[in-house]
């Protein structure tokens, strides 16, 4: 882990892309900004923490909670199915 001291209103450069600067520092707390390319998500460590484990958590679903998901996403058909007028016959 790479320490550095920064004093309010100074940053540190994360490649060409990321720019961390401090904004505020208050007894105990320190406020961050961050600038980057809106394709980098930024997280909150618990907040990602939180979202890695519902994600995992929804990945564990089972066969038969699986089935019925692929049955709403197919437009509520049993087997997701197509009927008549998907191949042009009435």
């Amino acid at each position: 882990m790479l320490i550095l001291t920064r004093k309010t209103g100074e940053s540190i450069l994360i490649g060409d892309d990321i720019e961390v600067t401090i904004t505020s520092i208050d007894q105990n707390k320190v406020r961050v900004g961050i600038k980057s390319p809106s394709h980098i998500p930024i997280y909150r460590e618990e907040i990602y923490r939180k979202i890695q484990n519902e994600n995992r958590a929804a990945a564990l679903i089972g066969k038969d909670e699986f089935e019925s998901l692929l049955d709403i996403y197919a437009g509520g058909r049993p087997g997701g199915a197509h009927t008549d007028h998907d191949s042009g016959k009435s």
